[in-house]
């Protein structure tokens, strides 16, 4: 009997690894890409959310902020993923509304031009008491390639 409680201690914790696990996907709706259309995407999308990091989401520098404008078709876009980014780190508890990690964990291409985004935000807990611990959110992200480039698509966190 004492040996089945390490046994399962271990599988419990296997299981721990991902509160979200991959991008569901239908069989078939996922396809293949050009490798050069792959790594142009990654690229993108890699240097997109890495700006965010370590900027705060209620201050008006990050809204102004022309770099991440120009990964939206226009500005009502950013304005809506703006605020849905916002809002999802200020109920995530993320202090000062600022990740100081973020990370693209996977993406998929649903057609050659859509691809699906899972995107992982850390940063310290701002409730009290819980200042020395980390909250994390996992969101996803949907991006079209139109006008020769890859947009955001907003409406999917």
């Amino acid at each position: 009997m004492t040996r089945v409680a390490p046994v399962v201690a271990a599988l419990l914790m296997l299981g721990c690894g991902s509160a979200t696990g991959p991008i569901p996907a239908q069989p078939g709706s996922a396809v293949a890409v050009a490798p050069s259309t792959a790594l142009e995407f990654q690229q993108r999308a890699e240097n997109f959310y890495g700006q965010l990091i370590k900027r705060r989401f209620n201050a008006l520098e990050t809204f102004n902020d022309r770099y991440l404008r120009e990964h939206f078709r226009n500005v009502d876009r950013f304005y809506d993923y703006y605020a849905s980014l916002a809002t999802a780190l200020q109920e995530a508890h993320f202090s000062k509304s600022r990740p100081k990690f973020v990370g693209v964990e996977e993406f998929l291409f649903e057609t050659p031009t859509t691809v699906r985004v899972q995107v992982r935000y850390e940063g310290r807990d701002n409730r009290p008491l819980r200042g020395a611990f980390n909250v994390d959110l996992i969101l996803r992200d949907t991006w079209e390639r139109t006008d020769q480039d890859w947009w955001i698509v907003p409406g999917n966190l």
